[in-house]
């Protein structure tokens, strides 16, 4: 790929590889090379890719209606919208088109919340590690200097606790009578997979309904079985104020959504909020019969089950390898912290074992395969990312040893 001579804007770090086709968790390229897919377009075509159900919807909707305008009613969006207030427990729906203008609504309602209370100056807190997008404001509300620097002065009103850090939280409301909500993620997953425990969830669902804030779940990542129930903030059996989607919700077709319960999902009215795109008849077809599939063939049960096998297999097969920190995981969500910068590995992974990772913050390789993977693909993704790891392992202390000689 030669940037110098691209009409693209150089926003992105691209692998050199160009990829014409995919099916399922395999992907082929520009030469005909198969690849296995362990990220599935970073935690967005859970149900893989080229579902034949979902590919059959594309062709019936486009031939039919793609888009009208939120000025008229939208059958697809209704059906959308009550479909995931079931499963969620929330009450009303607003779609968009990605998981940061979903974030971006929430803070909206939180600023109307803020409003209705009479607070001036609202506080949303938020966490050191998080991420939720690359707006203005949710860029303020993500806790990475890295992705902010350049873009200052970041827009006010937030503060930033450590994550997983209750009493941290309890003592900035002893502090600020101004914090009108929580916006928190179940799992970091740009942080490099850590995990919310059960009971920092169910108590900063107490500390915000004993203030009257709103507690925000930022579902993009997690949400529609990534981590083996259909939302990450089930498994701490707590119920939210307001929760955001995207990713999975559309299997690559873009679309976010927005959901509430409670005083939060009245908190609109027309002209507070909008969007040109959101909720059109594609997007929302598509939705459903993500949502068909999920339930039809029990997904985020076989997330569970296929991320316990995958962490097992991982264990096993890294086990005793130096340089290997941690392994952190729910449902197909997982992370492989190492010891030392490991982003060289993208492209090891690619050349040597034709294998799709990521890595966050320089040192954890991140893996999210699609939730359809079989119990033979899963086994593939822990035998090649161990071999590589292994491989990575070896170098680094060869390296280590001609450094010293």
């Amino acid at each position: 790929m030669d940037d110098q001579n691209s009409h693209l804007m150089h926003a992105y770090a691209r692998q050199p590889v160009y990829f014409t086709r995919g099916q399922g968790a395999r992907l082929w390229d520009t030469h005909g090379r198969e690849y296995l897919d362990a990220i599935a377009g970073v935690a967005v075509t859970n149900l893989g890719h080229s579902h034949p159900e979902i590919t059959a919807a594309i062709a019936d909707q486009a031939g039919r209606l793609m888009h009208t305008s939120n000025l008229f009613g939208i059958e697809w969006q209704d059906s959308l919208g009550s479909r995931l207030c079931a499963i969620s427990g929330m009450r009303r729906a607003f779609f968009c088109n990605s998981g940061a203008e979903a974030n971006e609504t929430a803070l909206k309602l939180a600023r109307l919340h803020a409003s209705r209370r009479g607070v001036a100056h609202p506080l949303v807190v938020v966490m050191e590690n998080s991420f939720h997008g690359r707006t203005l404001a949710t860029l303020a509300a993500t806790g990475n200097p890295g992705v902010q620097r350049g873009f200052e002065p970041l827009m006010p009103g937030f503060m930033r606790v450590p994550y997983a850090d209750i009493e941290a939280v309890r003592t900035l409301a002893s502090q600020f009578p101004n914090i009108v909500a929580v916006l928190v993620e179940p799992v970091q997953g740009e942080s490099g997979v850590r995990i919310a425990p059960i009971e920092y969830m169910q108590a900063l669902r107490d500390l915000c309904t004993a203030n009257d804030w709103l507690f925000m779940v930022d579902e993009v990542q997690t949400g529609f079985g990534r981590t083996g129930a259909w939302f990450g903030y089930q498994h701490a059996g707590v119920l939210p104020d307001v929760i955001t989607l995207a990713k999975g919700l559309g299997n690559g077709y873009p679309i976010g959504a927005c959901l509430a319960r409670g005083t939060a999902a009245d908190l609109f009215s027309p002209g507070h909020h909008g969007s040109t795109f959101g909720g059109n008849p594609m997007a929302c077809r598509i939705g459903c019969t993500v949502v068909d599939v999920m339930e039809r063939d029990r997904i985020p049960q076989r997330a569970r089950v296929m991320g316990q096998r995958l962490e097992g297999a991982l264990r096993q097969g890294l086990a005793g390898c130096e340089g290997v920190v941690a392994i952190r995981a729910l449902g197909l969500m997982v992370g492989i912290e190492l010891d030392r910068p490991c982003t060289e590995l993208l492209t090891c992974a690619l050349k040597d074992e034709a294998l799709l990772i990521s890595v966050s913050r320089e040192r954890t390789i991140r893996l999210l395969p699609a939730l359809i993977c079989s119990e033979a693909e899963i086994d593939e993704i822990a035998a090649r990312l161990s071999r590589l790891v292994w491989q990575w392992s070896r170098r680094c202390v060869g390296d280590s040893v001609t450094d010293v000689v």
